[in-house]
């Protein structure tokens, strides 16, 4: 089933925020060639929102890409590491349920990762009141490839350790009506930076630091045979859906 799940998980990134910042993926630039198509425009020139924001990875590349992008976020650790990582790009607090800005004043709305933290009878209303007309509301999440065997593998163990019975909290809203594509890539780093990366998300961090630990030197252990030069290979599937308004 799809549900929202608890504040207090969204707020939970705060006091991770460092962690979240050096270890979490990027996105690949297929990624962004995907959100033109879809969009039906280019970047360059765009004036774009970028909801629940973060420590910033989608939004300085939404920035590179030269679109004008003013960020939206909520926590105050996220916040503060998205300033020092981003001095240049406009933030605002905020969140998606109650947007901080100009009613039509946007080409597109989009939220990295961060679309299952909103309430979507509040958030649609909300992303169709700042956008333009013909303007574009973009969801997308990047997930690792479970195709990839020692990546189901962990994922199973992920599942198992969470008790994760099927249970998601995502979900696309029934309106507007969205286009979705399916864009793989993959980076490859140190096995120290793959499991900084599950420490730092929602799951982990609501955990603690002694489930956590435990937990992911178990997986150094599984892992390190697997990688004795001590880089992995992560590969990824990043879902890009994308609504016209």
């Amino acid at each position: 089933m799809t549900s929202t799940p608890p504040r207090s998980r969204s707020r939970s990134f705060d006091t991770a925020a460092p962690l979240y910042s050096a270890n979490r993926p990027g996105y690949p630039a297929e990624l962004f060639d995907a959100l033109e198509v879809l969009a039906g425009r280019g970047l360059r020139g765009a004036r774009v929102a970028d909801v629940g924001a973060g420590t910033g990875i989608a939004t300085g590349l939404l920035h590179a890409r030269g679109a004008d992008v003013v960020a939206v976020e909520p926590g105050d650790g996220m916040a503060a590491e998205f300033r020092r990582a981003n001095p240049g790009i406009p933030l605002v607090r905020g969140d998606g349920d109650r947007l901080p800005l100009v009613t039509a004043g946007f080409d597109l709305v989009t939220y990295a990762q961060a679309w299952h933290w909103t309430d979507p009878a509040r958030s649609v209303p909300e992303a169709r009141r700042v956008l333009r007309p013909g303007g574009a509301l973009a969801l997308w999440w990047n997930d690792m490839d479970t195709a990839v065997p020692w990546i189901a593998a962990q994922d199973e163990r992920i599942r198992a350790l969470f008790d994760a019975d099927g249970v998601t909290f995502r979900g696309l809203p029934a309106e507007p009506a969205f286009t979705t594509r399916e864009v793989r890539w993959s980076r490859r780093i140190p096995l120290d930076v793959h499991l900084a990366n599950h420490a730092s998300h929602s799951a982990f961090l609501m955990l603690g630091p002694d489930g956590t630990r435990e937990f992911l030197d178990a997986e150094r252990a599984r892992l390190t045979p697997l990688f004795p030069d001590g880089t992995v290979e992560e590969r990824y599937v990043v879902t890009l859906s994308v609504a016209l308004v």
